[in-house]
């Protein structure tokens, strides 16, 4: 199994989804946040300071090729900087009440870039933003969310539980992770304990959508 992501302008992703069903996808979900971009060249790249959609399907190795090639006819479409679309590797996954495990060795050892999660207390997502970016990271979208911690967590814990968060995706070649990972641990508002957490996952088949000016 393998998740596409792709991330487009709000509004747009009922184009996106509607083209991967005609392709064989069974559907989707989609989140919205917002790009975090600050110049034209990442404006190009679908991630300027705008609200976003982004799309998550899991598919079926041999519907991939197919339903990803209808992603980008469909982006096709518009304008260079539309957006992105990248693929997780999925392991396991729960279909009809029982685990499904991929066969060992189907994770992608040739991936070329990473997604980097950041979760943090709300009103951090941008600290954490403007750091990572002086580390090379380019521009990252944010979700807003909510943490699951009750008040007895908090007394245990010893640690202040806030229930909105924020998650900030960063999509950054696997070159520059060690750097922006650096930046996000040095942050002088992450230093408490129980204000966020980080991690990685290796992704594959990135590609801009949206067709260059001629």
């Amino acid at each position: 199994m393998k998740l596409l992501i792709s991330i487009v302008p709000h509004g747009k992703s009922e184009r996106i989804t509607l083209a991967a069903r005609k392709a064989g996808a069974t559907g989707g979900t989609v989140l919205m946040g917002r790009g975090t971009a600050k110049n034209q060249i990442l404006e190009m790249l679908g991630l300027g300071d705008t609200r976003k959609d982004l799309i998550y399907m899991l598919l079926d190795d041999e519907l991939y090729d197919v339903v990803r090639a209808a992603v980008l006819q469909e982006a096709a479409k518009e304008k260079s900087g539309f957006g992105i679309v990248f693929t997780i590797d999925v392991e396991k996954f729960l279909k009809n009440s029982s685990i499904n495990i991929q066969k060992e060795g189907s994770s992608m050892t040739d991936a070329t870039h990473t997604l980097i999660s950041i979760i943090v207390n709300a009103g951090f997502a941008d600290d954490a933003m403007a750091a990572t970016r002086k580390a090379g990271a380019g521009g990252g979208t944010i979700i807003n969310a909510r943490g699951t911690g009750r008040e007895d967590d908090a007394k245990f814990f010893g640690i202040t539980i806030v229930p909105e968060k924020e998650m900030l995706l960063i999509l950054a070649e696997k070159s520059k992770a060690d750097a922006i990972l650096d930046a996000v641990r040095s942050l002088p508002c992450l230093q408490t304990k129980g204000i966020g957490i980080t991690y990685c996952i290796d992704v594959n088949d990135f590609a801009p959508l949206g067709t260059p000016k001629k």
